[in-house]
């Protein structure tokens, strides 16, 4: 077995970009095994983790504006009344 074949097994996923924005930590990563994108949102001051696969296609789109992958269409949503 390679060298390369072992690493390759240890870290599965390769991190391909990470930046910090207003205290949430944000990595796109990639897996060389089934050339599948994973993005990441992390919070540490709450500890709250997100993962969410994504279309390679699509992979730097969601590591920008990983919240608008979950937002609803616009049909879906609902007018809330004026305050």
């Amino acid at each position: 077995m390679s060298d390369f074949a072992i690493e390759d097994f240890a870290d599965p996923l390769r991190e391909l970009a990470r930046r910090v924005t207003g205290g949430v930590e944000v990595t796109l990563y990639w897996s060389p095994h089934d050339n599948s994108t994973t993005v990441e949102v992390w919070q540490p001051a709450s500890g709250e983790l997100l993962v969410f696969d994504v279309p390679p296609e699509r992979a730097l789109e969601a590591y920008y504006h990983p919240f608008a992958e979950f937002a609803p269409s616009f049909d879906e949503l609902v007018p809330v009344a004026d305050a």
